[in-house]
């Protein structure tokens, strides 16, 4: 395990860590771009800030992306002039810089064999080091961000065959990446050996889709093939798949725990279980752990609708729509006219007065992180006349940063790291407060285990190459 590091701050003022990317993968079905925006748009919780879509044909590969959302960087006249049986497509969230367009991906390179294109989900944790090395062998990088690291890395690998330069490639990385590539028209798809973020094969007609979510295969009519193992390297051509060389092993498995906590759509699979029913275990456990004599249970909506059902379920209490979000809150140029540090939460939620109104009420979320925006709906749950609030988080406090693929705040920052569970519960003005146990937590998902929870217990399981040679602070993340 590798212990936590001192980090810096982040840019990010909102109260919740901040998924990375989404990528889509299509081979061998035809209008594959249109299929492929289709998966982007399932997938658009796990990246707002730029949307890119590469379709290969006989003619060649063909590259469109920008910045924004998958329906503002699409329409129907370009997605018909991306032609062809196969595609490799991404959403992204930057972290640590601005939303450039040369950052947004997938990433094109001419390349012997063909056009090769990259869509990474995830974190190297020894992008600086190995960038430095190729910069000192003379490549020349055109972003900032880390994915380029592993363009080079193929690039320069001495094996003959595509095949092996892409081995080669990705046995020299340390981190998280699920990875969506193309050489012409052949695909390929790499989970890193500790499976940190998922990655999914399905099956539509003749030919085969990958996809970070199962969501995204409902949107595209695929079916659900498995997942791919931690390690594991696919390779698609012509409806033929092949499974060549997993990479070394690096110690126990661990997939993502907060993909079940907080990132994935509930109405996906990961790992074998419903993401849905993982949370409504959550919320049962957390339950039993810290009961409440309460009215009613209201979840802060979306992600922590399932645990705050589960948490009913489970006491007995009823379960209320409590809160509303605004779905519709994306970029602004709007100010407050006034200083009001509940500006960015009143823009995205109300409470229903008539609910919680001369109620004792039970707030379920997911998680908390900086606890600015907590302090803001405990602030309007008590203006709409609830008697008393007692919150209830679905996973425990938040004490550490990731650096597999998750934007967080500085330590500092992380409200669980510098205060104490009774010291956050006088913050918050709450009645009670608390926390699902880390043995809680995942017990309730024990057969899908284990599981990474270094932000929670501040175990690193990855080596942290880049913050341990002192080339890189922490939250940097895709894009530094």
């Amino acid at each position: 395990m590798t212990a936590a590091p001192e980090d810096i701050p982040s840019d990010h003022s909102d109260d919740r860590p901040h998924e990375e990317c989404g990528v889509v993968g299509i081979s061998g079905i035809d209008n594959a771009a249109e299929l492929a925006f289709l998966g982007l748009y399932a997938l658009q919780h796990r990246g707002q800030e730029a949307a890119g879509i590469a379709a290969i044909s006989a003619q060649g590969t063909k590259l469109h992306k920008g910045i924004g959302l998958v329906a503002d960087v699409f329409d129907a006249g370009q997605l018909v002039q991306l032609p062809g049986s196969s595609a490799v497509a991404h959403v992204r969230y930057s972290t640590a810089g601005a939303s450039r367009i040369e950052n947004a991906q997938p990433i094109m390179v001419r390349y012997f064999d063909g056009d090769l294109v990259i869509a990474h989900n995830g974190n190297l944790t020894n992008a600086l080091d190995l960038r430095a090395q190729l910069v000192e062998e003379g490549a020349i990088f055109q972003t900032s961000s880390d994915s380029e690291v592993i363009v080079h890395l193929i690039a320069r690998s001495r094996h003959k065959t595509v095949d092996g330069q892409i081995e080669d490639a990705l046995t020299h990385l340390e981190g998280a990446f699920s990875l969506v590539m193309s050489v012409g028209d052949t695909l390929y798809a790499a989970r890193d050996p500790r499976g940190f973020r998922p990655l999914i094969l399905g099956r539509k007609d003749d030919g085969y889709v990958i996809a970070s979510e199962t969501c995204a295969f409902d949107i595209m009519g695929a079916e659900y093939v498995r997942d791919l193992a931690p390690g594991e390297v696919l390779k698609i051509r012509n409806g033929h798949l092949e499974e060549l060389p997993s990479l070394p092993p690096a110690g126990q498995p661990a997939p993502c725990i907060f993909e079940l906590v907080y990132f994935a759509r509930p109405d996906s699979r990961l790992w074998g279980i419903s993401v849905d029913r993982a949370r409504r275990a959550f919320g049962r456990q957390l339950a039993r752990e810290h009961p409440a004599d309460a009215d009613a249970v209201v979840s802060v909506p979306d992600s922590a609708n399932s645990a705050g059902l589960g948490y009913a379920e489970e006491s007995g209490i009823p379960f209320e729509l409590g809160l509303l979000r605004n779905h519709y809150v994306g970029r602004t140029f709007i100010e407050p006219s006034q200083t009001d540090r509940d500006f960015g939460a009143r823009m995205k939620y109300n409470p229903v007065k008539e609910v919680v109104a001369g109620k004792r009420v039970v707030v379920v979320d997911d998680s908390v992180v900086r606890g600015t925006t907590s302090l803001s709906l405990v602030k309007f749950i008590r203006e709409a006349g609830a008697t008393e609030v007692h919150f209830r988080i679905a996973s425990p406090p938040v004490k550490f940063p990731c650096f597999y693929g998750i934007d967080m705040p500085r330590r500092e920052e992380l409200i669980g790291s510098r205060m104490s569970v009774d010291q956050i519960r006088a913050r918050l003005k709450v009645d009670s407060l608390g926390y699902l146990s880390l043995e809680g937590m995942e017990g309730a998902v024990a057969e899908q285990g284990p599981f990474c929870n270094a932000c929670f217990s501040g175990n690193y399981t990855a080596p942290l190459v880049d913050v341990e040679k002192g080339l890189a602070l922490a939250n940097v993340g895709p894009g530094y």
